[in-house]
């Protein structure tokens, strides 16, 4: 897994994905239309929407925290989407991200409490 220091960070991107994920932006589910609109397009940092990462396509991606956050629908609960996102997960974390899922379940029925959890992601002195 690959380690990388402050100093030098640097997130593999893969060009070849940014046709798709400009696609994704552009057809964004309920659940990510709304986290997005409401809450991390004014997140106190900033926030790339289908950000192209190694060969994966991530939903949210915020540099200054380190952080990718998921937005997971019914597929990603079938024994294939968890193995899947299980080593997605840990290819990330070896570039030194947090990985922090929510379901579509959750952003459209406990908005307030994702947000929170999201705030809460803010170290007390951000970099």
């Amino acid at each position: 897994m690959p380690r990388f220091n402050n100093s030098n960070f640097h997130l593999p991107y893969n060009s070849k994905l940014t046709p798709i994920a400009q696609q994704l932006r552009q057809n964004a589910t309920p659940a990510e239309r709304k986290l997005w609109q409401d809450f991390l397009r004014h997140f106190p940092f900033r926030v790339l929407r289908q950000r192209p990462i190694d060969n994966f396509i991530v939903d949210f991606y915020c540099a200054g925290l380190k952080l990718v956050i998921e937005i997971d629908g019914d597929s990603h609960f079938t024994e294939q989407g968890k193995q899947y996102d299980a080593e997605r997960t840990s290819i990330l974390e070896g570039y030194g991200l947090r990985v922090i899922r929510f379901t579509n379940v959750e952003v459209l029925q406990n908005f307030e409490g994702v947000c929170y959890q999201l705030l809460g992601l803010i170290p007390p002195n951000p970099p």
